[in-house]
């Protein structure tokens, strides 16, 4: 028995991997049904008889499979790996560089949780705030990736995604605190 769904010679490509076109904005249900049509293939039941080659080979199938969904599933993850895949790093460990406008609204955002952290309205619409700051930084990962090919670009707006998602997870634990 061979396993047929996954090109397991495009393991260096998670996109190629799952039959799937490299964009940033992707097709979930597209990954999510590849993703089930590989796990379908290697389950080890449909191996249980197989040579322990094949054994192995269906196991290391599945493991990749969970990485690569895991990687392609996450925005940020998704937009790192594609800005690795053409030889971008973002540096997310050393640089962390960012434009003052972005830094000024980071500081606003800090400020605002600490004045009204008992306020749950007020920060009910921070939160708005902040989500809208996600969705407009997400659109703007898309276009680099997907219009503009500028990968350096996307690479900047993902760490930036980065501190607007750290800071989203901060305020929803002072809101769940509240509610």
């Amino acid at each position: 028995m061979s396993v047929v769904v996954a090109n397991l010679s495009a393991s260096d490509d998670y996109f190629r991997f799952f039959g799937l076109n490299q964009q940033f904005n992707i097709d979930l249900p597209a990954l999510d049904q590849a993703y089930l049509a590989i796990q379908k293939e290697v389950h080890p039941d449909r191996h249980s008889q197989g040579s322990d080659a094949e054994r192995r080979l269906a196991m290391q199938m599945a493991t990749l499979a969970n990485t690569a969904l895991q990687t392609l599933k996450d925005p940020i993850q998704r937009g790192l790996y594609i800005c690795h895949l053409h030889g971008v790093d973002a540096k997310l460990e050393t640089n962390t560089a960012m434009p003052a406008a972005f830094l000024m609204r980071q500081m606003e955002w800090r400020e605002n949780l600490d004045e009204q952290a008992e306020d749950l309205p007020a920060l009910e619409k921070l939160m708005d705030e902040v989500e809208l700051s996600k969705q407009e930084t997400l659109a703007e990962i898309t276009q680099a990736i997907d219009g503009a090919k500028n990968y350096q670009r996307a690479a900047e707006l993902l760490r930036g995604l980065l501190f607007i998602d750290k800071f989203a997870i901060e305020l929803d634990d002072a809101i769940a605190a509240l509610a």
